[in-house]
């Protein structure tokens, strides 16, 4: 099999178009675009200039840093953050340093442990949102600098296409309908689009591992893979582990499936990092070098040096952080450098790693033993010690595991336009439960039902009801194809129409397991809104027909289906009706 780019189908639309990736990531950013010409195979290019890195040729990342001032303007981003003259300004004038920040739009529901560490605070009458929004800002104004610098007539294309741009952003495997809202909010807060149903519109989602998946289709990996073995991708991040799984379903052209939901954990080289620097705090606590600021400079140190070359628990390892002249014996820190012991070190790794294998061996399990290899890329599939730990424990389960030839660190940016353009995944499985409240029959020989029994509630026609039962519409771990649109009808009884301008209904979503619960908990963890789908039903009010009550009292009958399209990168739901009934 060909690698994408010789299958790629030529662009079919009627004028030129410009697609830009937006890869922001826990610790490092990348952007990738596609310029579409009618008639021609598009073609991926990343961004590989940003200020303050000019020196470095074909750079394609960034940091995700940015500093405020204390009336909340962006005063640096990205490299130019990591800048020795503008650290030193920061200090001076007392910018606020903002890291981390994608972290904080995660859902509740992952639960972030932060070893005791904290994040750093939002600049004063800033949201995450906010920031989000000013750093896809700063990603927009470099793409649109290096778009017009680079392309033949680069100021005359841009403006052409400027209006229309469209864009894909990529997101952790976990993340879900509502933080895709917040990033699209941030996406009108940052400039990119205008706050109408159009421009939204121009936003599209991909996961960060459905992305990977693209991307390594890219380099030409799915080639190597029999149709009838199942595949994992591994993405490792700064913040994340989202690990994905599929089969390849057909060559010609290539189809590709989920065997298994998808998973997403907090395991990423920021963590290594965290748990460096609470080991260097107590390590030094009575050095010269225990102070607050050494230690972050130390824990840099050891963030582009040894985190990035550790390979052997029986090596000594060193931290170059000083001067020849820095010394500190007792501290273990001789000639500017910090002697660590390798099984210290390979502690930091240990519980990502083990996160890493809990996470591949439930992914292997749920794919009944499909997958035979795994796929390890972005920025912190680069360790040498992650690869060789995931290898040899993941040896005895005769799976095999490889990284991409091509730089793995961008593949999110160029594999969410791979997304956009070659769109291989046709199905995908259900990560968990989702269902809808709906008013049970009051049976009063259950236990349960009793014991309920102080929100039971009449309908006009008479039956007794009890709120809260859930109606499950999809399960956990069933493969729904994109084109797949669950619907289910339901009926209401109303005694005042004028409620059916503001019609609207709860999407439920339960990640307890694979068990169907009876009822919705509403303040339990495991249950959550999805959304909540409104309509203006004011247009039944003229063919519904009133009935009498039980009690002499008028109602009218209100049939509705609620349809849901599950097999996207993004939930869609509608309430569907008939006004003719």
């Amino acid at each position: 099999m060909k690698p994408t780019s010789d299958t790629r189908k030529p662009y079919g639309g009627s004028s030129r178009a410009l697609i830009i990736a937006l890869d922001v990531g826990t610790t490092f950013s990348g952007v990738s675009y596609a310029l579409l010409e009618p008639g021609e195979v598009p073609k991926i290019h990343g961004v590989t200039r940003f200020p303050g890195q000019e020196h470095v040729a074909g750079n394609s990342k960034i940091p995700s840093v940015m500093y405020y001032d204390k009336h909340g303007r962006v005063m640096a981003a990205g490299a130019e953050a990591d800048n020795a003259s503008i650290i030193s300004q920061a200090e001076d004038e007392e910018w606020i340093k903002t890291e981390l920040f994608k972290l904080r739009l995660r859902p509740k529901s992952m639960k972030l442990k932060m070893n005791g560490m904290r994040l750093s605070p939002l600049p004063r009458h800033k949201t995450s949102v906010d920031v989000f929004g000013d750093f896809l800002a700063y990603l927009f104004r470099c793409t649109k600098s290096f778009i017009i610098d680079t392309h033949a007539n680069g100021q005359s294309l841009w403006h052409h296409i400027e209006a229309s741009i469209e864009f894909v952003l990529s997101h952790p495997n976990g993340w879900e309908g509502a933080q895709q809202t917040k990033m699209r909010r941030a996406a009108v807060y940052g400039g990119l689009i205008p706050d109408t149903d159009e421009g939204r519109a121009r936003i599209r989602f991909v996961t960060e591992g459905e992305a990977s998946l693209h991307a390594c289709v890219q380099s030409g990996l799915a080639a190597d893979n029999p149709s009838r073995h199942g595949f994992l991708v591994a993405d490792a991040g700064g913040g994340t582990l989202d690990i994905s799984s599929y089969a390849v379903r057909g060559t010609n052209p290539l189809v590709i499936e989920e065997v298994a939901p998808p998973d997403c954990i907090f395991a990423g080289s920021v963590f290594v990092s965290r748990r460096a620097r609470e080991f260097l705090e107590e390590k030094l606590k009575n050095s010269k070098y225990g102070t607050s600021d050494s230690i972050d400079h130390i824990t840099k140190r050891f963030d582009e040096t040894t985190k990035r070359l550790f390979r052997d628990k029986k090596d000594l390892q060193f931290v170059p952080f000083g001067s020849p002249l820095d010394k500190d014996l007792p501290a273990g820190i001789r000639g500017g450098q910090l002697k660590l012991d390798g099984a210290e070190v390979a502690e930091f790794f240990e519980p990502s790693v083990q996160a890493a294998i809990t996470s591949i061996k439930a992914q292997v399990d749920a794919s009944q033993g499909m997958i035979k290899s795994v796929w390890l890329v972005g920025g912190f599939a680069a360790s040498p010690w992650l690869f060789t730990q995931l290898q040899e424990r993941l040896a005895p389960l005769k799976i095999t595991v490889s990284r991409p030839d091509s730089q793995t660190s961008k593949a999110v940016a160029d594999g969410a336009l791979g997304f956009y353009c070659d769109h291989h995944v046709s199905a995908r499985m259900s990560k968990f439960m989702y269902g809808v409240e709906y008013l049970r029959e009051y049976d009063p020989n259950d236990s349960e039902h009793q014991s309920r029994k102080d929100r039971l509630c009449e309908l006009p026609s008479g039956p007794r009801l009890l709120p809260d039962a859930f109606d499950c519409i999809l399960a956990r771990c069933v493969k729904v194809k994109e084109s797949t649109v669950f619907s289910r009808k339901y009926c209401t009884e109303l005694t005042n129409l004028s409620t059916l301008s503001v019609f609207e209904v709860e999407i439920w979503c339960y990640r307890g397991g694979d068990t169907i619960p009876q009822w919705i908990l509403r303040h339990a963890e495991d249950y959550s809104t999805l959304c909540v789908v409104r309509a203006d039903l004011s247009l039944l009010s003229g063919s519904a027909e009133p009935k009498q009550g039980k009690n002499g009292k008028t109602y009218w009958t209100i049939v509705f289906s609620v349809e849901i399209h599950f097999g996207l990168t993004e939930f869609k739901a509608r309430i569907k009706w008939n006004d003719n009934v």
